[in-house]
């Protein structure tokens, strides 16, 4: 029978976590990146925006619970970095802005530093 402490359940939850959080970043990359190619008014474009947008809102919602264990400071910039996300989408969106880019190159910092 197997005995796990409750820090190596918990660690393994968090592991798992970040893993999610990963591929759900790397598969916004692949949208943006595919948008991209499309340009700013094709069908990838508008599942892009939509599912980064989602994606963002989640992640600054988890980012403001006071449940979240980082440090204050990183909650703080990673919040500042999804609203910025979040509003660049909306300004795509809106065809005021084709920054995808932009997004994509903060996807894949966030993302490289869920190691």
């Amino acid at each position: 029978m197997y005995q796990f402490s409750y820090a190596d359940v918990q660690e393994d939850g968090v592991a798992e976590a970040r893993e999610r959080e990963r591929e759900a970043i790397n598969h916004s990359i692949s949208l943006l990146e595919a948008a991209k190619a499309g340009g700013i008014e094709s069908r990838e474009a508008v599942e892009a925006v939509y599912f980064v947008s989602r994606l963002w809102v989640r992640f600054v919602e988890d980012l403001a619970s006071p449940e979240n264990q980082l440090e204050k400071e990183l909650r703080a910039n990673l919040i500042s970095i999804g609203i910025w996300v979040i509003k660049e989408c909306e300004r795509i969106r809106q065809r005021e802005s084709d920054n995808f880019q932009g997004i994509i190159d903060i996807s894949k910092i966030i993302r490289d530093g869920l190691k």
